[in-house]
């Protein structure tokens, strides 16, 4: 990227940053700050001043929160509409098996797990939001265009088509988050959005209980339509309102969004880089930390995968009238609003107590998943209904899980390497979980619900393991600083490099 002609005001430039007028290993944030005349000295008066920062975040929440909550919800209720259609007459209408139906819900995370490294590429070498938003439109539009589907392949193409405009949204929103806020400050903001898949879950409910009265056109058909005009005018909001990154925004002053790439240097993770750095992609895919999130996030795709398909048919078993089942499914939403919020704001606000909330948020998974194994589904229906609730806490460790690459790594290409290699395993997970849950053993499914138990007891020990491995790099560390004397201008050095957290002495993970 080329340079303003101005000497920078900073002179601790490495030799190998430039090179014939192009700094190559800085963070564009760093470049920002010494093109216009930030040195460390005023960064800090910026970051000292603490009714600033208080109107700044309000700013930024302002701003960012509204467009990636109302994205969210619509993603939820977008992705429900194949479950809320089968509770009504999409299986008739189409000539469609149970297991067909099982294909379309795991064909659309194929689609996923093939669109969302391209898609992470193209947003971090062009415009972040012009690609969420330019798919939000393409995602509106063939939620419309399935509603002219008449058979299973019809659905299936339309369905991975719906799979590839949705891929980059879950991933580019958590590189949102980490690059407007900080570290601190993360979770809970991730919570934020990822809680409307509950308020989504709900007003999804609600909406399709009212469409469910239609009897002019196929109820399903309505579905589609009305959810994909709602998403494509959704679309064209966030295309004008939705800034790409902090440095090109115009809503910001100068002196705000030097603040905001200051609060970035915090944490020693930096703002933006637009250049794709392969060493650190495949430090990415050599970091136990990354594979370990890997693992956690497949197993909770698993559990997801079949509640999210087959959830809703569990609660058909307990009644027998359709719109009483969408309607038994509301509180659903509200109980996942609950402890994503609760959970992220705990992992907020208590210092590196991330990895036991992704712990101890697995416990209500594991007890509702038994109630629904264990009990009698018609002498316990009440208590059937309760386990469907509360199984869904497994979702704050997700939450938590999607956000650490992030908010943990360092180095711009590896960070959206890694967030992306995780969604992997969110596609995988939601691929397998739906086939588990064998037509034969309905309303119950029991093997699913034993895999349910299975993954959210392998995901328990995991998030030990991570807090142990995180608290010993940690550990080694600071032994390291402690033996050679950490100087306070090589961590703010260090702070404007584009360095990996394997590069960098001064990075510190968060457990």
């Amino acid at each position: 990227m080329e340079i303003d002609k101005k000497p920078p005001v900073d002179d601790t430039i490495n030799e190998k940053d430039v090179q014939i007028g192009t700094i190559t290993d800085l963070d564009e944030g760093e470049l920002f700050l010494r093109q216009h005349g930030y040195n460390q000295e005023a960064i800090q008066a910026l970051l000292d001043d603490e009714p600033r920062n208080k109107a700044l975040v309000r700013k930024v929440d302002l701003v960012l929160l509204p467009l990636l909550s109302g994205t969210y919800m619509l993603q939820y209720i977008d992705k429900s509409a194949l479950a809320y259609s089968a509770v009504f007459d999409l299986l008739p209408s189409t000539n469609m098996s149970s297991e067909q139906y099982s294909w379309l819900a795991s064909i659309f995370y194929f689609a996923y797990l093939v669109s969302e490294y391209p898609w992470n590429m193209l947003a971090q070498k062009t415009k972040l939001a012009k690609v969420v938003s330019g798919n939000i439109i393409a995602w509106g539009s063939m939620l419309m265009i399935t509603a002219a589907c008449s058979s299973f392949t019809g659905m299936a193409i339309c369905r991975f088509l719906l799979g590839v405009f949705e891929a980059p949204i879950t991933p580019c929103f958590m590189m949102m988050i980490g690059m407007w806020y900080t570290r601190a400050q993360q979770p809970f903001r991730a919570g934020v959005f990822y809680s409307c898949n509950g308020l989504g879950a709900m007003v999804g409910g609600i909406l399709t209980y009212g469409i469910g009265q239609i009897d002019t056109i196929a109820v399903w058909r309505a579905i589609y339509l009305i959810l994909g005009g709602i998403t494509l005018v959704w679309g064209i909001v966030m295309l004008f309102f939705l800034p790409d990154d902090v440095i090109s925004s115009k809503r910001f002053t100068l002196d705000e969004k030097a603040l905001l790439i200051g609060r970035g240097r915090l944490g020693q993770t930096g703002i933006i880089n637009h250049q794709i750095k392969w060493y650190q992609i495949r430090e990415a895919l050599m970091d136990p930390q990354v594979w370990i999130l890997f693992l956690f996030t497949l197993l909770n795709e698993v559990v997801n995968g079949g509640i999210a398909s087959f959830g809703k048919l569990i609660i058909k078993g307990l009644t027998d009238d359709s719109a009483t089942a969408v309607a038994l499914g509301i509180p659903f939403g509200g109980f996942q609003i609950f402890y994503i919020l609760g959970g992220t704001y705990l992992a907020s606000r208590v210092k590196n107590f991330r990895t036991v909330v992704m712990f101890v948020y697995l416990m209500p998974t594991i007890v509702g998943a038994s109630l629904l194994w264990k009990l009698d589904h018609e002498k316990y229906r009440i208590g059937v209904l309760f386990g469907y609730y509360i199984i869904g806490a497994y979702v704050c460790s997700l939450v938590l899980a999607l956000q650490m690459p992030a908010t943990n790594l360092g180095g711009y290409t590896k960070r959206t390497t890694s967030v992306a290699f995780v969604f992997f395993a969110y596609c995988a997970g939601n691929i397998i979980g739906p086939h588990a849950f064998l037509a034969e053993e309905a309303p119950i499914y029991q093997t699913g619900v034993k895999l349910i138990l299975s993954c959210s007891s392998a995901q328990a020990a995991l998030a030990v393991l991570l807090r142990f491995m995180l608290a010993r790099r940690n550990k080694q560390r600071d032994a390291a600083a402690t033996a050679i004397g950490q100087v306070e201008s090589s961590i703010a050095q260090s702070a404007g490099a584009d360095l990996t957290d394997f590069e960098n002495p001064n990075f510190r993970y968060v457990l």
